[in-house]
């Protein structure tokens, strides 16, 4: 029974580990959606070399951001 006991508080250790870092990161998208409203419309100027976006540079960055659902 002490085994037991001492999983679930384990558990709950790592599930309140979980909701300080969920804490943490709407903090940061709020601060980032405060910071993006400051500085008026955002800009991608300088991120790309040599001129316009491409749907594929687009749909490049959206497979590197995003995994597949079949790998889950």
């Amino acid at each position: 029974m002490e085994h037991r006991k001492l999983d679930a508080e384990s558990i709950l250790e790592r599930v309140s580990d979980i909701e300080r870092t969920l804490d943490l990161l709407r903090r940061d998208i709020i601060k980032g959606i405060e910071s993006s409203k400051e500085k008026g419309r955002l800009s991608l100027f300088g991120s790309v070399k040599g001129g316009d976006i491409t749907e594929e540079m687009i749909d490049e960055a959206k497979h590197s951001l995003f995994r597949d659902l079949g790998d889950i």
